[in-house]
């Protein structure tokens, strides 16, 4: 088994620990504010979450690339649209919420989503440009 292959997938794991390990410090650092409290979903929740979202998108891409490298990028596509939409649908009791802490959850969400989107679009570029 090629181990190098599934590089890009430790590559995720690496950036999306670093930052976790940076957005767990400004909640850290804030650990008194109240308006940081009483979310629906824990910061590690939504990480695991988008973690294995990425996960299975990079693990498809790798699949995607060893049959056709042509057809990564529209994988991509695919497969970040119906992350989207699970996204959506995780990100339906934030919304319904009553808390009045609901915009700040809703942000931090929004850029957690962000963040592992940024996270697999450099994953996803690597794989691109490296076509051996």
């Amino acid at each position: 088994m090629n181990l190098k292959k599934f590089q890009p997938i430790l590559e995720v794991l690496i950036l999306s620990s670093v930052v976790y390990l940076i957005h767990k410090l400004v909640f850290f650092l804030n650990n008194d504010n109240p308006k940081l409290q009483g979310f629906n979903f824990s910061i590690e929740t939504i990480y695991e979450f988008f973690f294995i979202c990425s996960v299975i998108i990079v693990f498809i891409l790798i699949i995607v690339k060893e049959k056709n490298i042509d057809n990564v990028g529209y994988t991509f596509l695919l497969v970040t649209c119906v992350k989207m939409a699970v996204s959506y649908a995780v990100l339906s009791p934030i919304l319904q919420s009553r808390n009045t802490n609901v915009s700040i959850e809703k942000l931090n969400f929004f850029l957690v989503f962000a963040l592992f989107l940024t996270i697999e679009t450099i994953v996803t570029a690597r794989i691109l440009n490296n076509k051996q």
